[in-house]
């Protein structure tokens, strides 16, 4: 176990957490969440030594190992299995260690091509999977890994979730992908306003409660705000006022220890509604018979051949390499086959995000210019409202993007997709570079979009969500499973897996968390029966808090009117005082029941589990 004291981090005047502390428990897999920024990697790179904290300590026990999945490529061995088998500290003679490695490397997707040459030869994704072999081999007390899942395949994925859950020591893992996230880790710790909150259980056990915090907080505020009016109020009406001034001392003691909850500001957040064209026809697009080579390989296609129809959902799966995102730029119309058709028809409408568009994106333009360039009409108070909607406001907008980083220029591909109405959205990929809070929206927004659909991904969350058809890459061949990514993980299997036999209880765990929208029902459910106990109370509340702004208007006025009659003979001054005791006990009668509603709202707050 390790623990964290009262660390703090800043970079000028962006603070990224401020006086945190937590305690990572032996054996405990801990996800770490928070919006792109947060300070996610830089918390674990602080635990490893390679940036300092401002403040705060970390506190792990002499002779700990650590390993840390790093982005910095060195490699001193011959081959592939060398470099891994170094790991271990040993060579390739030593057999059973060998073997280990060999098998860690086939679980992230190497061939035995790969593995007898060098490293050097491999690309970048695989230079950092074999990275991420080492950390793995080297088998670290302490395992810290920051998106170990941004190079991996579908295949790959799935293998190192099993590695992981039966990992012996401490992890903190950083991941976009919300079902690996849940499936791997036991714990959840969540950078949020600066702050830190660690929950035992999934990613929605933490979400959940910081609704519920906010929710309640913003309710505090609210209240305090009221009632600080009424004070205020009542204070500057009769402080200097004989028969008021000691009621007037108490009210004004009562707002010295209020004290003051302030609004929370509002956290940026993308916003996706893709824009649907209309589609008057039955089929948007037909690809029959596709083949297509590179450089005299491998035939890519298959000959697959399949129908998109105006409102279908397909995902496009299997192993990186084998022709995924070429079947996308083949229906997109930016690779011509080698043979086989595609025939589109003259309405279709084509948004298209692809993993190479990145570098279609001119450096020299601003955020603005892109998203004006997509824009039918020129409106530059339109692409200001898209840029925004990406989290790019005010002067950010006219960042050229020469200077963004990979996840920035990919939400500018993604408001140049906003930009224009479509009826069929090609994605390749697109949860890439996204925080995990913002793939959660962009599944919301995929899954809600009125026009079809066909996605390269290998997140399986957004594959059980949306998918309602499969074109799957796998064993060398390409073939369409005609029902959703359960169906085909029970029925059919990865080639690697075993097929359904070997997978029969993965596939059971992801029926189990299929569909989101349950969870999004049950969560809606729960508000709802909160909603019936608690609404009432909220409105006595406003109601009473109303009556005693009416009252409180009341005194005044009667008080203003006896003063103006003194002298006057013909005022019936015994009728006028009785009325205004009528009204001021009345008043102090609304302040205790507001302050009795308040408790028990409260109390059935907390009882039905509110913060």
């Amino acid at each position: 176990m390790f623990q964290v004291r009262n660390l703090s981090k800043s970079y000028g005047t962006q603070v990224l957490f401020d006086d945190v502390s937590f305690v990572v428990g032996d054996g405990e897999r801990v996800g770490v969440v928070g919006r792109n920024g947060s300070g996610k990697s830089t918390l674990l790179r602080i635990i490893t030594g390679d940036e300092t904290a401002d403040a705060g300590s970390v506190d792990i026990g002499a002779g700990t190992s650590i390993g840390y999945l790093s982005q910095r490529l060195r490699f001193d061995e011959p081959t592939v299995l060398a470099e891994a088998s170094a790991a271990l500290g040993v060579n390739e003679d030593g057999w059973v260690e060998t073997h280990r490695a060999e098998a860690v490397l086939d679980g992230l997707g190497f061939s035995a091509a790969d593995v007898s040459g060098a490293p050097e030869r491999l690309s970048g994704g695989f230079q950092v999977r074999l990275n991420l072999a080492k950390v793995l081999l080297s088998e670290p007390q302490v395992l810290l890994l920051d998106e170990p899942t941004n190079y991996l395949d579908i295949t790959s994925m799935r293998w190192l979730e099993r590695f992981l859950r039966g990992w012996g020591g401490e992890v903190l893992l950083v991941t976009h992908d919300r079902a690996f996230m849940d499936s791997v880790c036991t714990h959840t710790l969540g950078i949020w306003r600066e702050r830190v909150r660690k929950v035992a259980g999934p990613t929605a056990k933490l979400y959940e409660q910081i609704a519920m915090e906010e929710e309640h907080r913003a309710q505090v505020a609210a209240n305090e705000a009221a009632r600080r009016e009424q004070a205020e109020a009542f204070v500057a009406r009769f402080r200097y006022k004989a028969t008021k001034a000691r009621q007037a001392q108490s009210r004004l003691k009562m707002l010295e220890r209020m004290g003051r909850t302030e609004r929370l500001a509002d956290v940026a957040t993308l916003e996706f509604r893709f824009p649907e064209a209309p589609f008057p026809g039955r089929r948007l697009l037909e690809a029959s018979g596709l083949h297509h080579a590179f450089d005299g390989g491998a035939d890519l296609l298959d000959g697959i051949g399949f129908e998109v129809g105006p409102h279908e959902r397909i995902g496009v799966v299997g192993p990186n390499g084998r022709g995924k995102t070429t079947l996308l730029n083949v229906l997109a119309g930016e690779i011509t086959p080698g043979s086989g058709v595609v025939e589109r028809s003259p309405n279709l409408a084509l948004g298209y995000f692809g993993q190479t568009n990145v570098d279609r994106l001119d450096p020299e333009r601003t955020v603005e210019a892109e998203v004006l360039a997509a824009l039918p009409t020129y409106n530059r108070g339109t692409a200001r409202n898209l840029a925004a909607r990406m989290m790019f406001e005010g002067d950010a907008a006219l960042k050229k993007v020469a200077v963004l980083s990979g996840g920035e220029r990919a939400r500018v591909l993604l408001a140049k997709l906003l930009a224009r109405p479509s009826n069929l959205l090609l994605l390749d990929e697109p949860t890439n570079h996204l925080d995990l809070e913002s793939v959660e929206t962009l599944t919301d927004a995929v899954d809600a979009f009125g026009g079809a659909v066909v996605v390269v991904t290998h997140d399986e969350d957004l594959l059980l969500r949306v998918a309602q058809r499969l074109v799957v890459f796998d064993g060398g061949k390409v073939r369409l499973f005609e029902a959703g990514y359960a169906e085909f993980l029970r029925e059919v299997g990865w080639q690697s897996e075993g097929g359904k036999v070997a997978v029969a209880e993965d596939a059971s765990r992801a029926g189990a968390k299929t569909d989101r929208k349950q969870e999004r029902r049950r969560r809606a459910a729960d508000t709802q029966a909160r909603s019936r106990v608690l609404r009432p109370l909220e409105r006595s509340i406003a109601e009473t808090e109303q009556r005693i702004t009416d009252l409180e208007r009341d005194v005044a006025v009667l008080e203003q009117a006896i003063a103006a009659a003194a002298g006057d003979p013909s005022t019936d001054f015994a009728e006028m005082a009785w009325e205004l005791h009528e009204l001021q006990t009345r008043r102090d009668g609304a302040y205790e029941t507001l302050d009795r509603l308040t408790v028990e709202y409260e109390a059935r707050k907390s009882e039905m589990g509110g913060p």
